[in-house]
């Protein structure tokens, strides 16, 4: 395996590269999606001279991501989008083994968050990667400086297409991006059946509790939202939704699910997640009306979706009783508990989404890259869509994969679609 002699990296230890190795391949059988652009990568060179950075998930299927850029000719270089996502021995095996500069230990505290973000920028990209808009901020805000090289970008959560469409709006986005989660290929898969199944599989490997019976406010419902209600439903939970949109609230209704606001919820609900991208989900008022005992997760993204702040204000530091798993003692004499510090429950205590899914999320990731490098020069300083003919394709392969087969529009079905003069005859 031939190994860049300029490679980089700052990982817990490089000794856990073996077990890495097997567990990326493990995922690679997986993610046939991204194999079979990884292969034609290999063969075209898209990326030839390309510099990429990448703050993303360190994880299995992120690691077949960048497997498939380096694959492609570009030199790549990686950070964690989290603190608590990197699985350490996957950074070790990316760093040693596959060549890619690599920035990522489970658990490094802000310092070490910022210095491995900007080890990545130090390598001066020309395309980045983002999973939450962190590298694209501090680009603009600390690292101006770089922002004229850098021809575009692709996003992969709501949250960092939330803060771009703002900098767009507000006219001081210096490249074009493509909006990644916003493919229909990556939201209505990854975000509903992915952060459905792991957001759970985190809170029950953090907690061992039984879902059957309890009582789970879910806060948001969108597509994450509606993935984690549909999931704890099956699971014999009772679900309660919370939502500001009046449409999305109407449909969680119309689902089957009570929709309550957080103020009343808060009184009734065991377990709450939050999964709206938004600020103070759940505020300390909320926490405080709480039952004994609630436990208290977030798979929005930042962490801030929960008011922390303001609980440790109250509350103090809180007491680490099991690990992802802190307890608060409330001025009430009640106890709640706060699960991954209020990062990404289904990463920090679980494996983040399965491979099968994120192989759509990251062939969307590769070809839009492939995308930006094409067509930058025509592109303009703003937030894309994902090009249609691109989530078509990843749709296609996928079910390729899958050995499903669909139907054709025959030439008659095709005119009688594109035609203003036919009607009911």
């Amino acid at each position: 395996m031939s190994v860049q002699t300029n490679v980089k990296y700052d990982v817990k230890d490089p000794a856990l590269a073996a077990e890495g190795l097997r567990r990326i391949e493990w995922a690679d059988r997986q993610m046939p999606v991204l194999r079979l652009i990884r292969e034609r990568f290999e063969r075209e060179k898209p990326f030839t001279g390309i510099r990429m950075g990448a703050c993303l998930h360190v994880t299995t299927e992120t690691a077949n991501l960048v497997r498939a850029l380096k694959a492609g000719g570009a030199e790549v270089a990686l950070c964690a989008s989290n603190p608590l996502s990197t699985q350490d021995d996957v950074a070790a095996a990316l760093a040693t083994e596959h060549g890619i500069s690599t920035f990522a230990i489970t658990g490094e505290d802000n310092v070490t968050y910022y210095k491995h973000l900007n080890a990545v920028l130090d390598t001066r990209p020309q395309l980045t990667m983002d999973d939450g808009a962190d590298l694209v901020s501090a680009l603009h805000k600390d690292r101006n400086d770089l922002a004229d090289q850098v021809i575009g970008s692709t996003e992969e959560t709501t949250t960092g297409v939330i803060r771009l469409t703002a900098m767009a709006k507000a006219k001081v986005l210096k490249f074009p991006v493509i909006a990644v989660n916003e493919a229909n290929t990556k939201h209505m898969f990854d975000n509903r059946y992915g952060t459905g199944q792991s957001t759970l599989d985190g809170v029950i490997r953090a907690t061992n509790v039984l879902l059957a019976g309890k009582t789970l406010v879910v806060l948001g419902y969108g597509w994450c939202g509606k993935g984690v209600a549909m999931r704890a439903k099956g699971m014999g939970a009772n679900v309660v939704v919370c939502e500001v949109d009046p449409l999305r609230g109407l449909e969680a209704v119309m689902d089957g699910f009570r929709v309550l606001p957080i103020a009343q919820a808060a009184k009734e609900g065991e377990i709450f997640i939050s999964v709206t991208g938004n600020i103070n989900a759940i505020d300390v008022k909320h926490i405080l009306a709480m039952p004994e005992g609630a436990l208290i997760a977030n798979s929005g993204h930042f962490n801030v979706e929960i008011n922390l702040k303001g609980l440790q204000e109250v509350a103090g530091e809180g007491r680490r009783v099991r690990e992802f798993v802190d307890e608060y003692l409330l001025p009430s004499g009640k106890r709640v508990y706060v699960l991954g510090e209020g990062r990404l429950i289904n990463l920090a205590a679980a494996e983040g989404h399965p491979a099968v899914v994120m192989d759509m999320s990251f062939a969307n990731q590769a070809l839009s890259a492939e995308y930006v490098v094409k067509n930058h020069a025509k592109l303009k300083k703003q937030v894309y869509m994902v090009p249609k003919h691109i989530d078509d394709e990843i749709a296609r392969l996928k079910l390729k994969a899958m050995g499903v087969k669909i139907d054709t529009l025959t030439p008659r079905q095709r005119k009688y679609l594109n035609s203003w003069e036919e009607g009911t005859e």
